[in-house]
C-alpha cells in the first residue's frame, strides 16, 4: 500500500513563503500524476495544485495561481510546493496525492499565516 508523507508546513507571517515536500513510498511514483489539495478548519478538501507524471504540465487554482509553484523529483518520489505571498486563507492542513486520489491521504502538513 502506498504511503504518502507530507513536511515543510509551520507557521508563517503573512506574505512569507513555505516549501512543501510530500515522499511517495510507490515504486511507480514516476508515472503518476500528482497533485496537492488543502483543508482548511471546517471546510472540505479542495486541489491547491496537480502536476503530470512527467512534470511539463501543471494545473492550479484560482487562488494559488501566480504564488504557489509545484513540482516534483521523479528520482527521488518527491512532489514539491513552493508557496510564496502567503495569506492567513492559505491557512489549512496540506496533502498530496495521485490524481485521481488514492483512498488512502498521509497525515498531511499544517501551514498556519498569521501575524
Amino acid at each position: 500500500q502506498v504511503q504518502l508523507v507530507e513536511f515543510g508546513g509551520g507557521l508563517v507571517h503573512p506574505g512569507g513563503s513555505l516549501r512543501l515536500s510530500c515522499v511517495h513510498s510507490g515504486s511507480d511514483f514516476k508515472y503518476r500524476a500528482m497533485g496537492w489539495f488543502r483543508q482548511a478548519p471546517a471546510s472540505q478538501r479542495e486541489l491547491v495544485a496537480g502536476i503530470t507524471a512527467g512534470g511539463v504540465y501543471k494545473n492550479y487554482a484560482n487562488f494559488a495561481k501566480g504564488r504557489f509553484t509545484i513540482s516534483r523529483d521523479n528520482d527521488n518520489n518527491t512532489l514539491y510546493l513552493q508557496m510564496n505571498d502567503l495569506e492567513p486563507d492559505d491557512t489549512a492542513v496540506y496533502y498530496c496525492n495521485e490524481r485521481p486520489p488514492l483512498d488512502v491521504w498521509g497525515r498531511g502538513t499544517l501551514v498556519t499565516v498569521s501575524s
